[in-house]
Protein backbone atom coordinates (compact mmCIF):
# COMPACT_ATOMS: atom_id res chain seq x y z
CA UNK A 1 0.00 0.00 0.00
CA UNK A 2 1.25 3.53 -0.96
CA UNK A 3 0.94 6.28 1.14
CA UNK A 4 0.89 10.08 0.35
CA UNK A 5 3.85 11.65 0.43
CA UNK A 6 4.14 14.15 2.98
CA UNK A 7 6.54 16.50 1.60
CA UNK A 8 7.90 17.06 -2.04
CA UNK A 9 10.81 18.70 -3.68
CA UNK A 10 8.84 20.89 -6.16
CA UNK A 11 6.90 23.48 -4.88
CA UNK A 12 3.26 24.18 -5.65
CA UNK A 13 3.01 26.42 -8.73
CA UNK A 14 2.04 29.42 -6.25
CA UNK A 15 5.09 29.24 -4.16
CA UNK A 16 7.18 28.98 -7.04
CA UNK A 17 5.80 31.91 -8.08
CA UNK A 18 5.87 34.13 -4.90
CA UNK A 19 9.60 33.36 -4.88
CA UNK A 20 9.87 34.53 -8.19
CA UNK A 21 8.85 37.75 -7.19
CA UNK A 22 10.85 38.22 -3.98
CA UNK A 23 13.86 37.60 -5.86
CA UNK A 24 13.34 39.93 -8.47
CA UNK A 25 12.03 42.77 -6.54
CA UNK A 26 14.91 42.30 -4.38
CA UNK A 27 17.23 42.49 -7.31
CA UNK A 28 17.14 46.50 -7.93
CA UNK A 29 18.11 46.61 -3.51
CA UNK A 30 21.08 44.87 -4.53
CA UNK A 31 22.17 46.79 -6.94
CA UNK A 32 21.87 49.82 -5.40
CA UNK A 33 24.05 48.42 -2.43
CA UNK A 34 26.33 47.13 -4.59
CA UNK A 35 26.76 50.30 -6.69
CA UNK A 36 26.99 52.48 -2.73
CA UNK A 37 30.93 52.10 -2.74
CA UNK A 38 31.51 52.16 -6.63
CA UNK A 39 32.59 55.49 -8.43
CA UNK A 40 32.46 53.71 -12.11
CA UNK A 41 31.20 50.93 -13.50
CA UNK A 42 33.70 48.24 -13.51
CA UNK A 43 35.86 46.83 -16.60
CA UNK A 44 34.17 50.65 -18.17
CA UNK A 45 35.21 54.21 -18.19
CA UNK A 46 31.29 55.34 -16.95
CA UNK A 47 31.28 57.54 -13.96
CA UNK A 48 29.32 56.96 -11.57
CA UNK A 49 29.71 60.52 -9.39
CA UNK A 50 27.50 63.41 -9.21
CA UNK A 51 28.50 67.03 -9.76
CA UNK A 52 28.00 67.48 -5.87
CA UNK A 53 29.55 67.69 -2.05
CA UNK A 54 28.48 67.15 1.18
CA UNK A 55 29.73 69.44 3.59
CA UNK A 56 29.85 68.52 7.82
CA UNK A 57 31.32 68.66 11.11
CA UNK A 58 35.34 67.96 10.32
CA UNK A 59 37.56 68.18 13.54
CA UNK A 60 38.50 70.31 15.84
CA UNK A 61 42.14 71.01 17.75
CA UNK A 62 42.53 72.91 20.56
CA UNK A 63 45.46 75.40 20.00
CA UNK A 64 46.30 75.87 23.55
CA UNK A 65 47.05 72.43 23.20
CA UNK A 66 49.35 69.51 21.61
CA UNK A 67 49.33 67.42 18.31
CA UNK A 68 51.58 64.32 18.41
CA UNK A 69 52.89 65.20 21.55
CA UNK A 70 54.03 69.29 20.09
CA UNK A 71 52.80 72.38 20.61
CA UNK A 72 50.16 73.32 18.06
CA UNK A 73 51.18 76.76 18.62
CA UNK A 74 54.57 76.95 19.85
CA UNK A 75 56.44 79.93 20.81
CA UNK A 76 59.97 80.51 20.82
CA UNK A 77 63.01 83.08 21.60
CA UNK A 78 61.52 84.20 25.01
CA UNK A 79 62.53 83.62 28.33
CA UNK A 80 60.46 80.57 30.56
CA UNK A 81 58.94 83.37 32.68
CA UNK A 82 57.40 85.46 29.36
CA UNK A 83 55.41 82.51 28.46
CA UNK A 84 52.12 82.91 30.50
CA UNK A 85 50.59 79.28 32.10
CA UNK A 86 47.13 78.66 30.41
CA UNK A 87 43.98 76.40 30.54
CA UNK A 88 40.67 75.82 29.46
CA UNK A 89 40.19 75.43 25.48
CA UNK A 90 40.33 77.72 22.33
CA UNK A 91 39.43 75.41 19.71
CA UNK A 92 39.59 75.53 15.80
CA UNK A 93 36.92 74.50 14.11
CA UNK A 94 36.85 73.29 10.64
CA UNK A 95 34.63 71.30 8.03
CA UNK A 96 34.63 68.15 6.33
CA UNK A 97 34.06 67.83 2.58
CA UNK A 98 33.11 64.87 0.66
CA UNK A 99 33.28 64.49 -2.45
CA UNK A 100 33.51 62.21 -5.14
CA UNK A 101 30.23 60.76 -4.30
CA UNK A 102 27.88 58.27 -6.25
CA UNK A 103 24.06 58.74 -6.47
CA UNK A 104 23.29 56.52 -3.34
CA UNK A 105 26.46 57.93 -1.51
CA UNK A 106 25.30 61.71 -1.43
CA UNK A 107 21.45 60.31 -0.62
CA UNK A 108 22.69 58.80 2.14
CA UNK A 109 24.63 61.93 3.31
CA UNK A 110 21.80 63.95 2.33
CA UNK A 111 18.84 61.48 4.14
CA UNK A 112 20.85 60.03 7.31
CA UNK A 113 23.38 63.16 8.23
CA UNK A 114 23.30 67.06 9.21
CA UNK A 115 25.63 67.46 5.91
CA UNK A 116 24.64 70.18 3.63
CA UNK A 117 24.68 68.82 0.03
CA UNK A 118 25.87 71.54 -2.30
CA UNK A 119 26.77 71.93 -6.07
CA UNK A 120 30.40 70.56 -6.54
CA UNK A 121 31.63 73.74 -8.00
CA UNK A 122 30.90 75.59 -5.13
CA UNK A 123 33.74 73.62 -3.31
CA UNK A 124 36.36 73.09 -6.85
CA UNK A 125 34.97 75.75 -9.32
CA UNK A 126 35.31 73.97 -12.87
CA UNK A 127 38.12 75.84 -14.11
CA UNK A 128 40.75 74.46 -11.05
CA UNK A 129 41.19 70.86 -9.89
CA UNK A 130 41.24 69.24 -6.87
CA UNK A 131 44.96 69.52 -6.69
CA UNK A 132 44.74 73.31 -7.77
CA UNK A 133 42.03 73.52 -4.73
CA UNK A 134 44.00 71.93 -2.25
CA UNK A 135 47.05 73.92 -3.39
CA UNK A 136 45.60 77.46 -2.47
CA UNK A 137 43.94 76.11 1.00
CA UNK A 138 47.29 75.49 2.08
CA UNK A 139 48.38 78.67 0.95
CA UNK A 140 45.44 80.62 2.08
CA UNK A 141 46.23 78.27 5.56
CA UNK A 142 50.33 79.71 5.66
CA UNK A 143 49.02 83.46 5.06
CA UNK A 144 46.44 83.10 7.87
CA UNK A 145 49.72 81.87 10.36
CA UNK A 146 51.21 85.19 8.78
CA UNK A 147 48.72 87.13 10.01
CA UNK A 148 47.44 85.55 13.24
CA UNK A 149 51.13 86.10 14.38
CA UNK A 150 51.43 89.78 13.02
CA UNK A 151 47.85 90.57 14.15
CA UNK A 152 48.80 89.22 18.11
CA UNK A 153 52.24 91.06 17.85
CA UNK A 154 50.30 94.66 17.22
CA UNK A 155 47.83 93.51 20.32
CA UNK A 156 50.52 93.11 22.48
CA UNK A 157 52.61 95.73 21.28
CA UNK A 158 55.78 93.94 20.23
CA UNK A 159 57.80 95.00 17.31
CA UNK A 160 57.66 93.91 13.91
CA UNK A 161 59.81 93.32 10.79
CA UNK A 162 60.19 91.98 7.43
CA UNK A 163 61.84 89.38 6.40
CA UNK A 164 62.50 88.02 2.95
CA UNK A 165 61.11 84.78 2.21
CA UNK A 166 61.64 84.17 -1.49
CA UNK A 167 64.05 85.86 -3.90
CA UNK A 168 62.68 85.56 -7.70
CA UNK A 169 65.34 84.11 -10.26
CA UNK A 170 66.52 86.59 -12.50
CA UNK A 171 64.99 89.03 -10.62
CA UNK A 172 66.48 92.89 -9.76
CA UNK A 173 66.90 91.60 -6.22
CA UNK A 174 68.61 87.92 -7.20
CA UNK A 175 71.92 87.91 -6.54
CA UNK A 176 71.69 91.21 -4.22
CA UNK A 177 68.79 90.39 -1.64
CA UNK A 178 69.21 86.56 -0.23
CA UNK A 179 66.08 84.52 1.71
CA UNK A 180 66.29 85.37 4.95
CA UNK A 181 67.33 89.19 4.85
CA UNK A 182 65.64 91.32 7.72
CA UNK A 183 64.85 94.73 4.92
CA UNK A 184 64.90 97.65 7.43
CA UNK A 185 65.36 101.03 5.20
CA UNK A 186 64.43 102.01 2.00
CA UNK A 187 66.62 104.98 0.47
CA UNK A 188 67.66 105.89 4.07
CA UNK A 189 63.44 105.42 5.24
CA UNK A 190 62.72 102.98 8.16
CA UNK A 191 60.36 100.33 6.67
CA UNK A 192 58.45 97.59 9.44
CA UNK A 193 56.61 95.36 7.81
CA UNK A 194 55.73 94.47 3.97
CA UNK A 195 53.27 97.12 3.09
CA UNK A 196 55.57 99.83 3.93
CA UNK A 197 58.87 98.66 1.58
CA UNK A 198 55.56 97.89 -1.21
CA UNK A 199 54.46 101.44 -0.99
CA UNK A 200 58.33 102.69 -0.90
CA UNK A 201 58.73 100.80 -4.15
CA UNK A 202 55.55 101.96 -5.88
CA UNK A 203 56.70 105.10 -5.77
CA UNK A 204 59.45 104.63 -7.87
CA UNK A 205 60.04 103.87 -11.59
CA UNK A 206 62.06 100.87 -13.63
CA UNK A 207 65.39 101.74 -13.84
CA UNK A 208 65.78 103.52 -10.82
CA UNK A 209 68.56 102.61 -8.13
CA UNK A 210 67.27 102.15 -4.46
CA UNK A 211 69.32 101.52 -1.15
CA UNK A 212 68.21 98.70 1.22
CA UNK A 213 69.15 98.64 4.49
CA UNK A 214 69.62 95.19 5.48
CA UNK A 215 69.92 93.22 8.27
CA UNK A 216 72.29 90.23 7.72
CA UNK A 217 73.78 87.06 9.70
CA UNK A 218 73.43 90.16 12.87
CA UNK A 219 75.19 93.01 10.83
CA UNK A 220 73.62 96.11 9.47
CA UNK A 221 74.49 96.40 5.68
CA UNK A 222 72.86 98.25 2.48
CA UNK A 223 72.46 96.85 -0.75
CA UNK A 224 72.46 99.16 -4.18
CA UNK A 225 69.63 97.33 -6.35
CA UNK A 226 68.12 98.97 -9.86
CA UNK A 227 64.39 98.05 -10.34
CA UNK A 228 63.20 96.66 -13.24
CA UNK A 229 59.59 96.54 -15.00
CA UNK A 230 56.44 94.08 -13.46
CA UNK A 231 56.39 91.30 -15.29
CA UNK A 232 52.92 90.54 -16.97
CA UNK A 233 52.89 86.84 -15.32
CA UNK A 234 52.98 88.45 -12.12
CA UNK A 235 50.69 91.30 -12.07
CA UNK A 236 47.95 91.16 -9.71
CA UNK A 237 49.63 87.98 -8.25
CA UNK A 238 48.87 88.58 -4.64
CA UNK A 239 52.21 86.68 -3.64
CA UNK A 240 54.39 89.76 -5.19
CA UNK A 241 55.14 92.39 -3.15
CA UNK A 242 54.52 95.19 -5.83
CA UNK A 243 51.59 94.41 -7.69
CA UNK A 244 49.31 97.10 -7.54
CA UNK A 245 49.98 98.74 -10.77
CA UNK A 246 50.52 97.86 -14.32
CA UNK A 247 52.68 97.84 -17.47
CA UNK A 248 55.74 100.31 -16.05
CA UNK A 249 55.61 99.58 -12.44
CA UNK A 250 58.52 99.13 -10.41
CA UNK A 251 59.74 95.44 -9.48
CA UNK A 252 62.20 94.33 -6.87
CA UNK A 253 61.39 90.85 -6.70
CA UNK A 254 61.11 89.64 -3.58
CA UNK A 255 58.19 87.80 -1.35
CA UNK A 256 58.42 89.18 1.91
CA UNK A 257 56.52 87.92 5.51
CA UNK A 258 56.56 89.90 8.25
CA UNK A 259 57.65 88.32 11.74
CA UNK A 260 58.19 89.42 15.28
CA UNK A 261 60.92 91.85 15.63
CA UNK A 262 62.87 90.55 18.68
CA UNK A 263 63.74 86.93 18.28
CA UNK A 264 60.32 85.75 19.72
CA UNK A 265 59.42 82.89 16.39
CA UNK A 266 55.83 81.46 16.17
CA UNK A 267 55.33 78.35 14.79
CA UNK A 268 52.26 76.23 14.04
CA UNK A 269 51.86 72.88 13.85
CA UNK A 270 49.14 70.96 12.26
CA UNK A 271 48.60 69.47 8.83
CA UNK A 272 46.81 68.76 6.26
CA UNK A 273 44.34 71.43 7.32
CA UNK A 274 44.08 74.45 4.38
CA UNK A 275 42.08 77.65 4.31
CA UNK A 276 41.96 80.90 6.48
CA UNK A 277 39.35 80.27 8.91
CA UNK A 278 41.90 79.30 11.73
CA UNK A 279 43.62 82.76 11.90
CA UNK A 280 41.35 84.35 14.52
CA UNK A 281 42.08 81.40 17.15
CA UNK A 282 45.87 80.70 16.66
CA UNK A 283 46.42 84.57 17.18
CA UNK A 284 44.36 84.36 20.45
CA UNK A 285 46.65 81.45 21.30
CA UNK A 286 49.74 83.54 20.67
CA UNK A 287 48.16 86.55 22.56
CA UNK A 288 47.02 84.33 25.42
CA UNK A 289 50.84 82.57 25.81
CA UNK A 290 52.16 86.06 25.97
CA UNK A 291 50.42 87.84 28.20
CA UNK A 292 49.22 87.32 31.72
CA UNK A 293 45.76 85.71 32.65
CA UNK A 294 43.78 83.67 30.75
CA UNK A 295 41.31 84.70 27.84
CA UNK A 296 39.55 81.25 28.41
CA UNK A 297 38.57 81.72 31.92
CA UNK A 298 39.48 77.98 32.22
CA UNK A 299 36.61 76.77 29.92
CA UNK A 300 36.12 75.52 26.82
CA UNK A 301 36.04 78.11 23.76
CA UNK A 302 35.70 77.60 20.15
CA UNK A 303 35.76 79.81 17.32
CA UNK A 304 36.48 80.88 13.80
CA UNK A 305 36.70 83.55 11.73
CA UNK A 306 39.77 84.52 9.06
CA UNK A 307 42.12 87.47 10.80
CA UNK A 308 43.98 90.16 8.78
CA UNK A 309 47.63 91.19 9.66
CA UNK A 310 45.57 94.59 11.35
CA UNK A 311 43.61 91.96 13.44
CA UNK A 312 40.22 92.50 11.40
CA UNK A 313 37.97 89.14 11.53
CA UNK A 314 36.41 88.04 8.58
CA UNK A 315 33.50 85.84 8.19
CA UNK A 316 33.68 82.31 6.39
CA UNK A 317 32.24 79.51 5.44
CA UNK A 318 30.31 76.23 6.79
CA UNK A 319 29.61 78.02 10.51
CA UNK A 320 26.41 75.81 11.65
CA UNK A 321 28.60 73.20 10.95
CA UNK A 322 31.78 74.41 13.50
CA UNK A 323 29.10 75.35 16.08
CA UNK A 324 27.75 71.95 15.86
CA UNK A 325 31.34 70.38 15.92
CA UNK A 326 32.40 72.48 18.74
CA UNK A 327 29.61 71.54 20.46
CA UNK A 328 30.12 67.78 19.94
CA UNK A 329 33.67 68.74 21.18
CA UNK A 330 32.33 70.14 24.72
CA UNK A 331 32.76 73.90 23.79
CA UNK A 332 29.97 76.11 25.95
CA UNK A 333 30.99 79.55 24.25
CA UNK A 334 31.73 80.07 20.68
CA UNK A 335 33.41 82.78 18.46
CA UNK A 336 31.42 83.51 15.53
CA UNK A 337 32.65 86.60 13.23
CA UNK A 338 30.31 89.16 12.77
CA UNK A 339 29.01 88.90 9.18
CA UNK A 340 28.03 85.12 9.92
CA UNK A 341 25.79 85.80 12.84
CA UNK A 342 22.50 85.39 11.23
CA UNK A 343 23.22 82.06 10.01
CA UNK A 344 24.78 80.84 13.06
CA UNK A 345 21.37 81.79 14.90
CA UNK A 346 19.16 80.48 12.51
CA UNK A 347 18.20 76.74 11.97
CA UNK A 348 18.69 74.07 14.79
CA UNK A 349 20.22 76.87 17.01
CA UNK A 350 18.62 76.98 20.50
CA UNK A 351 21.10 78.46 23.08
CA UNK A 352 22.75 76.13 24.00
CA UNK A 353 26.30 77.48 23.45
CA UNK A 354 27.14 80.75 23.61
CA UNK A 355 27.84 82.86 20.37
CA UNK A 356 30.09 85.47 20.77
CA UNK A 357 30.21 88.11 18.22
CA UNK A 358 33.52 89.42 17.32
CA UNK A 359 34.86 91.72 14.51
CA UNK A 360 38.12 92.05 15.39
CA UNK A 361 40.93 90.45 17.74
CA UNK A 362 40.86 93.17 20.30
CA UNK A 363 37.17 92.58 20.57
CA UNK A 364 37.39 88.77 20.26
CA UNK A 365 39.65 89.56 23.44
CA UNK A 366 37.38 92.10 25.34
CA UNK A 367 34.49 90.05 24.60
CA UNK A 368 35.99 86.78 26.36
CA UNK A 369 37.18 89.39 29.30
CA UNK A 370 33.15 90.79 29.61
CA UNK A 371 32.27 86.88 29.18
CA UNK A 372 33.98 85.60 31.83
CA UNK A 373 33.88 88.48 34.53
CA UNK A 374 29.84 88.37 34.02
CA UNK A 375 29.48 91.65 32.51
CA UNK A 376 26.90 92.26 29.18
CA UNK A 377 29.48 90.65 25.96
CA UNK A 378 28.08 90.65 22.39
CA UNK A 379 26.40 88.18 21.41
CA UNK A 380 24.83 86.81 18.35
CA UNK A 381 20.84 87.33 17.70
Amino acid sequence: MKFPSLSSTTPPTGARRRTRTIVVGALPVVVIFTLLGMTTIPGTDIDLTVPFAAEGEGPTFNTLGDVDGTPVVEITGVDDDELDETSGNLNMTTVAVRTNMSLPQMMIRWLGSDDTVVPLEQVIPSNSSAEEVAEQNAAAFASSESNATVAAMNHLGRPLETMVYDVSDGAPADGTVKINDVITSVDGTDVTLPGDISDAIGDRSPGDQVTLGIHRDGKDITEKVTLGEMPESLQGDADAEDTTGGNGQAYLGVTMVAQPGDGVRVNYNLKDIGGPSAGLMFSLAVVDKLSPGELTGGTFVAGTGTIDSDGTVGSIGGITHKIAAARHAGATVFLVPADNCSEATGGNYDGDITLLKVDSLDGAVDALADYNAGKDAPTCG
